[in-house]
């Protein structure tokens, strides 16, 4: 069962955002604090998230840096 950082539980389709800067790899970019995630999809490992960010695509998050929204 993956848990945002607060300790809400995720549900595939559901909205996060962030809760701190984070470098993407390869990207040349960071992602600002209070990025919206949308329509997020649950992955084998409860740490992490497939989610769709504008302008980025569909990227893998580690869901200690996310908060349901």
């Amino acid at each position: 069962m993956a848990k945002d950082a607060n300790g809400n539980e995720l549900k595939d389709g559901d909205n996060v955002t962030l809760i701190k800067d984070l470098k993407v790899k390869g990207a040349g970019s960071t992602l600002k604090r209070g990025t919206m995630a949308r329509n997020i999809r649950l992955s084998d490992n409860d740490k992490e998230v497939e989610c769709r960010i504008d302008k980025m695509g569909v990227i893998v998050l580690k869901t200690e840096f996310l908060k349901k929204a």
